[in-house]
């Protein structure tokens, strides 16, 4: 359940963003194209709970342009679902304005796919320590003991051992909306968020374990006798 509608967007890279008390804050900027229109409306009465599809960009297959086509929305690719507590004032053909869903100050949760890496080693992967540099050694970068004695006599499942790096899919919380440049239509992020430039991000208002960083008119809050019946 996300504590209100979200938006996808791409990122742009990084810059140095002077605040107004003079304060150098790094910052994330993401671009916002055309897109971010709700295509399909779910309510519990029609299949069972409530949540909101939209897409963007384009290059389709058949099933997503008969999906478009019912809904007589342009073509648009990367379908995403937002489940929220309600879908009152959401309806087809919606654009998703980034002004009014977002305010400077605002939190907000970014998710997307790391930076792929390749195949690595412990040391690079797990941040493991190397070996001894002298005195014969032969196992400077190696991973060394993995497994047990006789008992079970196996490596045990999740072993961090050497593989593939990067490349999946991962959540950032709680980063704050510094500026929003409606001119540009770009919004500049404080701190880093995932993947490389023209990674393509799912944005929606923050949320944490037992408590809602309201951020937009779409987001819903709870009282503290609520949060305490959820936990």
């Amino acid at each position: 359940m996300e504590t209100g509608i979200g938006v996808m967007d791409t990122k742009l890279g990084m810059m140095s963003f002077f605040d107004s008390s003079g304060a150098i804050i790094p910052v994330t900027v993401v671009g916002f194209h055309e897109g971010n229109i709700v295509t399909h409306v779910k309510t519990e009465a029609t299949d069972g709970y409530n949540a909101v599809h939209r897409v963007r960009d384009r290059k389709l297959t058949k099933s997503e342009l008969g999906h478009l086509e019912k809904s007589g929305i342009i073509p648009l690719q990367h379908l995403q679902e937002f489940r929220l507590q309600s879908v009152v004032g959401f309806e087809l053909n919606k654009w998703l304005d980034v002004e009014e869903l977002f305010k400077e100050g605002d939190f907000i949760d970014i998710s997307g796919t790391t930076i792929g890496k390749g195949f690595q080693g412990g040391m690079k992967r797990h941040n493991f320590k190397r070996g001894l540099m002298t005195h014969g050694s032969k196992s400077h970068r190696q991973l060394g003991f993995v497994g047990v004695g006789t008992t079970p006599g196996r490596v045990y499942k999740g072993k961090k051992m050497p593989g593939r790096m990067g490349g999946t899919k991962t959540k950032i919380r709680k980063l704050k909306v510094v500026k929003i440049d409606n001119d540009l239509n770009v919004v500049m992020i404080k701190g880093v968020v995932p993947g490389k430039l023209e990674n393509l991000l799912r944005i929606t208002p923050a949320k944490i374990t037992n408590q809602f960083y309201l951020s937009s008119p779409n987001s819903f809050s709870n009282s503290t006798k609520d949060i305490h019946k959820q936990s």
